[in-house]
């Protein structure tokens, strides 16, 4: 069900992409905003494991340096079917863990020295079958096209805000002549178009996160440890805040800037309850 609701919003987000770029450049302006977003997000997707875990302050520990923890990992690897990955450490009392990598053979599991102490094995198994399934669904492959679309949306929106600031309001787009008519076309695309991307990109985030949910609680075998081990999460990471650049906090199992209310549309993450 996840895995369609992501395609579904894809197709939603490339739509909001071909109704900016139409309206504003017609066809050819579509072409050359994607080749653009693809060329900025193409470095980030090959070097997404190496950014994630330097802004994350994560280490990496040989099965030396901490044994157990890499037997749990070779563990779920092998029920997950997946490559063992390299693994990290965080040096943070604030429990949690994250997955990186372009694709399995070049994944990074992390964890906080936190979740360690919060955490049963059981429940640890639990989060590093939940990390290892966004491996193996290649989440970061799909949040990378996902981002690819949302930047060519921000960069046409940026340009059409430029276009009513310095063309007098009075800009033209493809779908017709200036006057009332150009000027509300140009603050849907400059304002309402990349408003409604950021809600798509975050909603498709939070599908991967369901998705990952539910394959590691079959990989497991045991989801009432990765129903456990959130609920601890949840409660440890709002005791113990994690100090992480926004950039990654997607990454994290639990989300370090969860909020309630209206922020809910704007997290990458689901509800603790409802996963």
């Amino acid at each position: 069900m996840n895995t369609v609701k992501t395609g579904i919003l894809m197709i939603i987000l490339t739509g909001l992409l071909l109704v900016a770029g139409y309206f504003s450049f017609g066809i050819p302006g579509i072409i050359a905003f994607l080749i653009i977003s693809l060329v900025l997000n193409f470095f980030t997707y090959w070097s997404s494991d190496k950014l994630a875990l330097r802004m994350a302050h994560a280490k990496e520990v040989s099965p030396e340096d901490d044994t157990d923890l890499h037997r749990v990992v070779d563990e779920y690897a092998l029920q997950a079917q997946v490559p063992k990955p390299r693994v990290y450490v965080i040096e943070s009392d604030s429990p949690n863990a994250f997955a990186t990598g372009r694709n399995p053979q070049h994944a990074a599991i992390a964890v906080t020295t936190g979740i360690r102490r919060l955490l049963s094995r059981d429940e640890l198994g639990g989060v590093i079958a939940h990390e290892l399934a966004h491996v193996g669904n290649r989440d970061t492959l799909i949040m990378t096209m996902v981002a690819t679309l949302a930047t060519a949306i921000a960069l046409i929106a940026m340009i059409a805000r430029f276009s009513m600031f310095f063309g007098g309001f009075g800009g033209r787009g493809r779908g017709g002549g200036g006057g009332m008519a150009g000027i509300v076309g140009l603050l849907v695309v400059a304002i309402v178009l990349p408003l409604a991307a950021t809600l798509v990109r975050l909603a498709i985030s939070r599908a991967r996160e369901y998705q990952a949910d539910a394959t590691g609680a079959r990989n497991s075998g045991n989801p009432e440890s990765l129903a456990r081990a959130l609920e601890k999460l949840e409660a440890g990471s709002k005791a113990q805040p994690l100090q992480v650049n926004e950039a990654v906090s997607h990454l994290f199992i639990v989300n370090p800037m969860s909020g309630g209310g209206m922020s809910r549309l704007f997290s990458t993450h689901p509800p603790i309850a409802e996963r």
